[in-house]
This record gives structure tokens, sequence and C-alpha cells, in this order.
């Protein structure tokens, strides 16, 4: 109902807009289908990577891991795994929604999921790279605590 709603409103806004000038309109349209073809390949390895790990971590595996019943384990693992790989928010949010689904905890799934985002101990050399080894550092480690307080109010909250 509501995508059906925020859809109708795109398409009026652009109608309104084509009439006002066509030719702006043609052009934001060319930049957006390039901008919906360079997001593709993501899109696609987004799902190949979310199948990938859905198929190789059965439900028993997850549960065991990182289930509600796992704890303060669970969490320690999902902010580890978090913490080392860097995956952008349109493949955390369903690769967690995944998990949720095959019986991950909230808290343990927050703790993923927030690290996944914000930590990135592997993108670390190129922001020692690009800022400097204090502030890269500082930020990670900032990042982390940040990630684990989210996770506690999450735990606390569901």
């Amino acid at each position: 109902m509501v995508s059906g709603i925020l859809y109708s409103i795109a398409f009026i806004l652009l109608a309104v807009s084509f009439i006002k000038n066509k030719d702006k309109t043609q052009k934001s349209l060319q930049v957006a289908w390039k901008s919906f073809k360079n997001l593709l390949p993501m899109v696609f390895a987004m799902m190949l990577f979310v199948g990938i790990i859905l198929s190789l971590l059965n439900q028993a595996v997850i549960t065991r891991l990182i289930g509600s019943e796992s704890g303060a384990i669970g969490v320690i693992i999902a902010l580890t795994i978090g913490s080392i790989v860097t995956i952008p928010s349109f493949v955390a949010f369903p690769l967690g929604g995944a998990l949720l689904k095959s019986g991950a905890g909230y808290m343990q799934v927050a703790a993923l999921v927030s690290t996944i985002m914000a930590v990135g101990i592997v993108t670390l050399p190129v922001e020692i790279k690009y800022f400097n080894k204090k502030i890269a550092i500082k930020r990670v480690v900032l990042s982390f605590l940040i990630c684990v307080v989210f996770t506690v109010v999450i735990g606390r909250v569901m």
C-alpha cells in the first residue's frame, strides 16, 4: 500500500517535471539510468553473497552461533565478524533480515549489522593512508564502542 502511494507520488512529480522542463527531465532520467546500471552489479553481488552465506550456514548453525540463546558469546562472535568485514548497508540489512528469519537473535544481528557498516578493520590500511594512523585507529575504536552500546540498547529493547 505504502509503496504504491510512493510510486504514484514519484510518477506525478516526474510528470510535473516533464511538463515544466522536458530537457532537464530527460537528462535527469539518463543520469538516474546510469546510476541504476552502476548499482546493478552490487545488487547482484549482494544477492549472491546473502545466498551463499545462507546456503553454507543452515538454521542450526546460525542458531547455535548467533541465536538468541547464544548470549554474550554470540554477541562477541557477531561483533568480531562484523568488525572484520565491511559491507554497504543495502547488503547488510537484507543479510540481517535473512539471519533473523534463520534463527539469529536480535542482539546478535544488531551487533553484526552495526559493526559491518561502521567498523571495517579491512579498510583500516586505506584510512591510515588517507588520514593518519592515530585518527584511523581512534575512528575504528570509537565506532566499535558505539556498536557495542547500540547492541546493548537493542538487547534491552527487544
